[in-house]
């Protein structure tokens, strides 16, 4: 990837983009289209976080057709297909090569604060002023881990999916994945696949299926208009910017990946992970409820798509409606569990991300560490 319009320390552009992702690349074309002077700042390599935090056999959970930027969309010979780790970078790769993003690669930012009207950024390079500043640095910066990960036992491996790499890398003995939202039900599916024992803690999750009526669910959240909810339309956005990744794994099979697929591959369910005492986990006993709202929330989704392709033009390419067996749990689950009676050797903190914003000097955070806005 090459570098363009690098910026001298000193210097003062109209706008700094912090972040060479995808969004930061989107700013970018927008900006140039418009005639804006501005420069793209990279703590490392374009498309930074997709080459180096990432797990081996990582998908996207969108088919390829959906990749797309302002100015380069994908153009290869598979569009339903998923793009693997490898694929996504050269996509971002091209895409900033394509549209002469003035990426400055390998700048880390340390700090940016207001300063006579301007924003004056330090990085490792130098200092930069801006009249504007785009916050491009990504909210999957810093995986979440519970302050009840400091009782884990001695001896047991704790791992975040940065971490986290390949099943051949862990301990010997079984896994304890806590939460069950995309990344936790992708690891626990792999891990299962490598012959290991594999405990879920679940806690609120996006229950949705991989197809739906002959066609990809995003084909449904795309076409029935879902996708195209507006922030201000949205009855809590507090809430809804902290919904879980809906449950979906990106692959040839078009596999269907819930918490039935699991049970049925060999996984046992427990409720939120609570704690631990005296290596004991303590889980809380709202699995059932848990399981029974998210089937609810799928089903109220399905109605939606299913209004939609009645009244659409396509209604008779459309294959009939249907729903989906609920999720099985346990009538009574267990809310304890002795790691070292259970063989549990790893824990991963299948939890979250969080964006980091150490190096902002201004007063634009709530009291979590969030951007107001």
């Amino acid at each position: 990837m090459s570098i363009h319009g690098i910026k001298p320390a000193g210097g003062t552009v109209d706008v700094i983009v912090i972040g060479a992702g995808h969004a930061g690349l989107a700013s970018s074309y927008c900006l140039a289209e418009r005639g804006i002077d501005h420069v793209v700042l990279e703590r490392g390599e374009v498309a930074n976080s997709w080459r180096n935090e990432r797990w081996d056999s990582l998908k996207l959970l969108t088919p390829n057709w959906q990749s797309r930027l302002p100015g380069y969309a994908y153009g290869g010979d598979d569009p339903d297909g998923f793009m693997d780790m490898p694929e996504v970078v050269e996509f971002i790769d091209r895409c900033a090569g394509f549209i002469a993003a003035p990426v400055q690669a390998h700048t880390n930012v340390t700090s940016m604060r207001c300063s006579g009207g301007d924003y004056e950024v330090q990085t490792n390079s130098g200092t930069l002023r801006g009249r504007s500043v785009i916050l491009a640095s990504g909210a999957c910066n810093i995986p979440i881990v519970p302050k009840i990960a400091a009782d884990l036992p001695s001896g047991v491996q704790s791992l975040t999916p940065f971490d986290y790499k390949r099943p051949a890398d862990l301990d010997d003995g079984g896994v304890l994945i806590v939460g069950a939202s995309a990344t936790g039900l992708q690891l626990a599916d792999e891990i299962l696949a490598s012959g290991r024992d594999v405990t879920i803690a679940t806690g609120e999750h996006v229950r949705m299926p991989r197809t739906y009526r002959g066609r990809d669910i995003q084909f449904w959240l795309d076409r029935a208009g879902v996708l195209d909810e507006r922030y201000d339309e949205v009855e809590d956005i507090v809430r809804a910017r902290r919904l879980p990744s809906p449950q979906l794994v990106g692959s040839r099979e078009r596999q269907a990946l819930d918490l039935n697929a699991l049970t049925d591959a060999g996984a046992s369910l427990n409720g939120r992970l609570m704690g631990f005492r005296d290596g004991v986990a303590m889980f809380s006993g709202s699995l059932k409820n848990v399981c029974a709202l998210a089937d609810l929330k799928m089903g109220r989704m399905l109605d939606t798509i299913d209004e939609w392709a009645e009244t659409s033009d396509e209604a008779s390419e459309f294959e009939a409606p249907e729903r989906f067996a609920a999720t099985r749990v346990d009538e009574s689950p267990c809310l304890t569990m002795n790691l070292r009676d259970r063989g549990i050797s790893t824990v991963i903190w299948a939890t979250g991300f969080r964006p980091d914003y150490s190096w902002l000097d201004m007063p634009i955070l709530d009291r979590k560490g969030h951007v107001k806005h």
